[in-house]
């Protein structure tokens, strides 16, 4: 298996800061079809590895729809992939209850990373009707950096900020998730096993930002809520 390698060179680092200084002086794009309530991908990686994250997240996820609904609801649409090549994403759902019940349905399974894929549908997804944020979690990435970011930077384009949750020590990983957050828009995290109060804050600060925007996101005081709210683009 070949791991992602980020090329650390001066030049590299200068062409990312100059695309993102070009990204921050477009307009960001509004979508006429947008719905009032926020419109939220949750996107996890169900490959072996993950099930016990997977069964974390199943307990927390309810607390994204309780932290949005005051700022007008929120919309998620669960997308995951495992196995051998398969990739799945639900209709849109504003019930956290069904949401649950898809997600207590999964079994994880060994497999490949398919971040492109996710990316590919991310951009399908906002292209079609305004998606405010993408929430991704995941601990591995074995596809190439390069398109990765690449992807992540046509989703700045259309004002669709990345939330890269990281799980795990893995230096490359945690590399490539910061920069694909960074080119989005968005904002990187790492959490582990022993961190699950943690994650819970993050899906609530990123609920209240897919609702609300950056403005709802300064209410918080949260620590957790700070350390997105710094990395993101005002």
């Amino acid at each position: 298996m070949n791991k992602p390698r980020i090329p650390h060179n001066k030049a590299r680092d200068n062409e990312l800061d100059a695309f993102i200084e070009k990204a921050n002086k477009l307009p960001q794009r509004v979508h006429p079809a947008a719905k009032a309530a926020g419109r939220l991908i949750f996107a996890l990686d169900a490959t072996a590895s993950r099930q016990p994250s997977w069964d974390r997240a199943c307990q927390l996820q309810g607390n994204m729809f309780l932290a949005a609904s005051s700022l007008g609801g929120l919309a998620v649409q669960l997308c995951y992939y495992r196995g051998f090549n398969e990739f799945y994403h639900s209709e849109w759902l504003q019930d956290s209850q069904r949401l649950l019940s898809s997600m207590n349905n999964v079994q994880c399974l060994g497999g490949y990373t398919q971040l492109a894929k996710t990316l590919d549908h991310c951009l399908f997804e906002t292209r079609q009707s305004k998606v405010n944020a993408v929430v991704i979690i995941g601990d591995a990435v074995e596809e190439s950096s390069d398109s990765l970011c690449n992807k992540a930077g046509q989703l700045r384009m259309l004002g669709t900020p990345l939330f890269m949750f990281h799980e795990g020590d893995d230096p490359v990983v945690g590399e490539v998730f910061r920069q694909m957050a960074q080119l989005s828009g968005g904002a990187y995290a790492h959490f582990d096993e022993s961190s699950a109060a943690e994650l819970a804050e993050l899906l609530k600060a990123v609920a209240i930002f897919a609702s609300g925007g950056s403005a709802a996101l300064k209410t918080l005081q949260s620590p957790v809520a700070r350390q997105l709210l710094k990395q993101i683009p005002t």
